[in-house]
């Protein structure tokens, strides 16, 4: 709990974007993000908005101290995508925060509490990780979800499905599997219900051309358009997420600097996976805000 409080007890922009969610919502976000319960904040419904909202509000703080900043992408691994695509100019907070929330309560009620599961697996190859997955299915679901970095994939699917995945993938050289705490089986065909669900949403939202293009959690290419991005969202809920291959992007472009916005440095940890040559900077608070702009000002 806590996210997002002392950015926004520091900056006005940061409690504009608390305030524009919060107005959307009908409710307080920021009381559940700042004081719980924490059995509320980690329901999907909150949850989701919640990392939006604070992402957000990160990111006009940081643009408004470093105006000239002209990114080469923007990219946001799964509800990540929603933010990079907000701060592009492509879909409004409000407009947003309300859709990952219908996000968040859809792909909850695509699968009933513990028939579905979702495992990080290390050490492992992604091909090694496909194949284990093929032969666990039985008849059952279960693929690789996310493709995060090199050394880590986390797998999606029925529970029963994943822990035959698991001991397969353990028998291929797999150094350690996580079962993951998380209340659904996100970016695997089980979400298919959710997909059909979210898609009138987002057809019947005013998505435009984002001003920085947006890598895509699809097809890790950029994304132009706004019909292109409304396509690519309606597909992400049910597709596996390439952030390697986002990554990987990256750096045949010849990027130079990440800075990761939002709570957390989970991102950063995975960039690391990829490059070492890499600057690699976070804004998620006042210190870190100033860290950051002093590294940019160089």
């Amino acid at each position: 709990m806590g996210m997002g409080k002392a950015l926004s007890e520091a900056f006005p922009e940061a409690r504009a974007a608390f305030s524009e969610a919060d107005e959307a919502l009908g409710e307080a976000l920021t009381g559940i993000l700042w004081d719980g319960p924490a059995d509320r904040l980690n329901l999907t419904e909150n949850t989701q908005p919640g990392v939006l909202t604070v992402s957000l509000a990160a990111w006009s703080v940081f643009h408004r101290s470093l105006p000239e900043f002209d990114p080469a992408f923007l990219a946001g691994h799964s509800l990540g995508e929603y933010s990079a695509l907000v701060a592009s100019g492509s879909l409004s907070l409000s407009d947003a925060v309300t859709t990952v929330r219908k996000r968040g309560l859809f792909m909850q009620d695509a699968v009933p509490v513990g028939v579905g599961a979702m495992a990080a697996l290390m050490g492992i190859e992604p091909d090694a990780v496909a194949e284990a997955c093929a032969r666990a299915a039985e008849g059952e679901i279960v693929i690789p979800a996310n493709d995060n970095a090199p050394g880590q994939v986390v797998i999606a699917g029925h529970k029963t499905a994943v822990e035959r995945a698991i001991a397969l993938a353990k028998e291929r050289g797999c150094k350690r599997a996580v079962l993951l705490p998380v209340s659904a089986p996100f970016h695997c065909p089980l979400m298919a219900p959710a997909r059909k669900r979210l898609a009138p949403v987002l057809e019947a939202l005013p998505i435009l051309s984002p001003r920085w293009p947006v890598i895509s959690n699809v097809d890790a290419l950029p994304t132009r358009t706004g019909e292109d991005a409304r396509r690519k969202l309606i597909a992400q809920v049910d597709s596996p997420v390439r952030w390697r291959d986002s990554l990987l992007l990256m750096q045949s472009e010849g990027i130079d600097t990440i800075v990761e916005v939002g709570p957390g440095k989970v991102l950063t940890g995975l960039a690391k996976r990829v490059s070492r040559d890499w600057t690699l900077l976070n804004v998620e608070d006042p210190a870190s805000l100033e860290q950051t702009l002093n590294e940019l000002s160089k």
